[in-house]
């Protein structure tokens, strides 16, 4: 998806990317985990689940208990830069 659905709120402001995966072996990342507010756990996961480069899947999960809060489709306002 090239336009996000529903902008997603997130922990923080920032962004820091902790891994950016290429998990069907295209040379492509397609899985981006990310933290948003600086304390090194990921609270902000993306999916690309059709093999074109772009997010189609957002997850936030703003308590950072392991179950997602959010989830939308599109990038969420917030594409990887990865």
């Amino acid at each position: 998806m090239s336009e996000p659905q529903e902008i997603v709120e997130t922990r923080g402001d920032d962004r820091v990317d902790l891994l950016a995966s290429d998990t069907n072996g295209d040379g492509k990342p397609d899985v981006w985990v990310s933290d948003t507010d600086g304390d090194g756990k990921p609270d902000l996961f993306q999916f690309d689940t059709d093999n074109d480069g772009k997010v189609d899947i957002t997850m936030v999960d703003l308590d950072q208990d392991g179950n997602p809060d959010m989830i939308v489709d599109g990038d969420g306002g917030l594409p990887p830069s990865v």
